[in-house]
């Protein structure tokens, strides 16, 4: 080579080492770097073809990161690697950490043939190395052979040896930003839980706190979406409660909720108490597909858990989603679920908090209840002590006029009607009496149908058959009640239902009865709703004061506080509420009745023939049944000709549907078998008892609703 093209040539690599050397100080994208550096290296020496392979994770390949021109956009495209300590002139210069040439590539025996570059004779492969650590290596192709002089070798040795370096730096640089990005974003996330444990004790407003949360998360996670999901009563769906922007917003407002356990995250996640993760949603098989939410590529569901081991418990969870595939680092995940257990504890103590508020206003209500009543009815109890002689007083009165004489007739009258005026006023007031002081009489507890005592309450009211309706559990407990004083009540209600719906077009009254648990004390439940316009909510704490009625002045406002007394009693209570479609439902709470050995092997007469006259209703069937049991006759009954000598003995419901009790009792005593008759009934009323002994029969009893109840009876 002439002297003055060997200058030139030693200047132009000069040239190109300066420029490979600003490259590595100015530019830190490691891609833009060997990119320029392959153009760099073919442009100023005029070599077919230059590549940079880097050292993949497992140090087991050498990937190629940058290629000239077609060749080399064509080869990393389809990721192009050779294996390292190989056949090829790459694989021999990174496994060895040693420069190779080939002067001929013919020759080569560790030459790998490329179909991309046809035209190579000649090769040179530089290693890339920091230190004794070979992170790559660079090749050099060109179509002649013997193209590398010394000062070519010697030129691109110290450009790899630079390019490493670089190389190494720009790692440096990217990993130094990640750790830079990362503590940032750790900061962001502090701050994130910093501001949500400040809501947990400063927002009081349960919807605030769920709604501060999802912006929270979504503002300090730049994630697309979340939201947070609570369980119903039942715990069969998870109902959104709060969510992010117009999407959540239009969720909340369609009542959005998802089935625990069902085919999305959300209800995974509470089925299974865990954390769900799907880094690519189209490939989850539990992922619910929002059409709110088109965009999502990756949602995380947590949990929302109070308690610990078993007495965990799921109230809910929080949704989060991106619109990236793979959007969780580790610490999203350990972060969030750290906001999810304080959003949990915050939740239940919001939940403790109101129960402990209607607590004490039931509390409160209790007591104001309780003073009410108790003062009301000393003083009631009192005035009709002082009112009942007045009513004896007006009939001495009537029979002194009558024996006086010369008196004007008109007077006579005018004395008369003030006297039916002050008889009428002093029953009036010993009615009341009755009404408050009934209930506190003395209490006679027995295990009881409530069904039976409300159905024969229902008759006694005269409800029609077609106005009323009724849901009776198959499995309903006794209940452990005086059934007198459970009939007063269900008659208050039950009024208070039929006036209720006096003006109503197509007036109706449902019962439900079902056993019910609360706080481990199962009991029977009665609930008695009507169709009516409702009570307004403002009164609704009011029905329970005595003598408050909104019925106007001809209801004293009694039946509802006598309710209260009656339930009390039995260590039962009563509740009202209106209801969405309207009307009212009564709620009336009997404990339940256990069953000991005694009442079940208490013992019966047996070889008797036995009549029974009654509807074919609960008890009826009850009776029976322990009577066959017992291997007596029963012959069922309720009017036709009977011959009652061929009983021995005859048990009558004073409550018959099909049959007028007085007068079949007429019958009975007519045809002398009244000494054999037992009449039974679910509740005692006086002027009713009276009635039925004038009939001739012994007694009128309670309703046995045990086997031991009604060997008591019949003894």
């Amino acid at each position: 080579m002439e002297k003055s093209t060997l200058a030139e040539r030693r200047a132009a690599l000069l040239h190109a080492g300066a420029q490979v050397s600003r490259n590595i100080t100015s530019i830190l994208d490691p891609d833009v770097l060997l990119a320029q550096t392959v153009d760099i290296i073919c442009e100023t020496f005029g070599f077919y073809y230059a590549g940079v392979f880097l050292l993949d994770e497992t140090g087991e390949w050498a990937v190629l990161r940058a290629g000239r021109g077609e060749a080399g956009a064509a080869m990393i495209a389809e990721e192009h690697k050779l294996r390292v300590g190989g056949l090829s002139m790459i694989g021999a210069a990174t496994g060895r950490n040693k420069a190779l040439i080939a002067l001929d590539v013919g020759d080569e025996p560790v030459h790998f043939k490329n179909p991309h570059l046809p035209l190579t004779r000649s090769e040179m492969a530089l290693p890339l190395a920091i230190g004794d650590r070979v992170i790559g290596a660079l090749t050099v192709q060109s179509v002649e052979e013997a193209a590398f002089s010394e000062d070519d070798i010697t030129a691109l040795q110290a450009m790899a040896d630079q390019l490493a370096v670089a190389l190494h730096n720009a790692r440096l640089y990217t990993e130094n930003a990640r750790l830079l990005a990362q503590a940032t974003r750790r900061a962001r996330l502090l701050m994130a839980a910093a501001d949500v444990g400040k809501g947990v004790t400063s927002i009081l407003d349960l919807d605030k706190l769920l709604h501060r949360m999802v912006d929270i998360i979504c503002e300090a996670y730049g994630f697309y979406y979340a939201g947070v999901f609570l369980l119903d009563p039942t715990g069969t769906w998870a109902v959104l409660r709060a969510g992010r922007g117009e999407a959540g917003a239009a969720m909340v407002a369609e009542g959005h909720k998802l089935q625990v356990g069902g085919f999305s995250m959300i209800g995974a996640s509470i089925a299974e108490r865990r954390a769900r993760i799907a880094l690519d949603v189209g490939a989850e098989a539990v992922f619910f597909k929002n059409p709110h939410l088109p965009l999502t590529r990756s949602e995380m569901a947590l949990p929302l858990v109070v308690g610990a081991g078993a007495q965990a418990r799921v109230i809910g969870a929080v949704t989060v989603q991106s619109v990236e595939a793979a959007a969780f680092s580790d610490e999203d995940i350990s972060s969030l679920q750290a906001m999810a257990d304080q959003l949990a504890i915050a939740l239940n103590n919001a939940h403790l908090l109101r129960e402990l508020e209607a607590a004490h206003a039931e509390l409160v209500r209790t007591k104001t209840f309780e003073a009410i009543a108790s003062a009301t009815t000393e003083a009631i109890h009192w005035i009709g002590n002082k009112a009942l002689p007045i009513t004896v007083s007006v009939q001495r009165l009537r029979e002194d006029l009558e024996n006086l004489c010369g008196v004007d007739p008109d007077a006579l009258e005018s004395i008369r009607e003030d006297l039916q005026l002050i008889e009428a006023s002093a029953r009036l007031i010993v009615q009341v009496k009755d009404h408050l002081i009934g209930p506190a009489r003395e209490y006679k507890p027995a295990p009881a149908m409530i069904e039976d005592v409300l159905k024969d309450t229902v008759r006694v009211v005269g409800i029609p058959a077609a106005l009323i309706d009724y849901a009776i559990a198959s499995d309903v407990p006794l209940g452990i009640v005086d059934t007198t004083q459970l009939s007063r009540a269900f008659r208050y209600v039950l009024q208070n239902a039929l006036e209720a719906t006096e003006n109503v077009a197509a007036p109706h009254i449902h019962v439900e009865m079902a056993p019910f648990e609360e706080k481990g004390v199962l009991y029977v439940a009665t609930r008695i709703s009507d169709n009516g316009p409702g009570i307004p909510e403002a009164d609704m704490q009011k029905i329970w004061v005595s003598f408050y009625t909104t019925r106007g002045a001809k209801h004293p406002g009694l039946g509802l506080p006598a309710c209260v007394q009656i339930l009390k009693q039995i260590d039962g209570k009563i509740t009202a509420r209106n209801l969405p479609e309207g009307g009212v439902v009564f709620e009336l709470l009997v404990p339940a009745f256990v069953w000991t050995e005694a009442e079940s092997a208490a013992s019966l007469p047996t070889g008797k023939r036995f009549l029974l006259v009654d509807d074919n209703d609960v008890w009826s069937r009850f009776i029976a049944q322990v009577l066959v049991e017992a291997r007596n006759t029963v012959v069922r009954a309720v009017g036709g000709e009977i011959n009652y000598a061929d009983f021995d003995v005859i048990i009558v419901d004073e409550v018959l549907h099909e049959a007028d009790s007085v007068a079949l009792l007429k019958g009975i005593a007519k045809a002398g078998a009244a000494g054999k008759t037992l009449v039974v009934a679910s509740s005692v009323r006086v002027e009713r008892m009276m009635d039925l002994l004038r009939c001739g029969v012994r007694d009128v009893v309670l309703k046995p609703y045990t086997r031991g109840a009604l060997a008591d009876k019949l003894r």
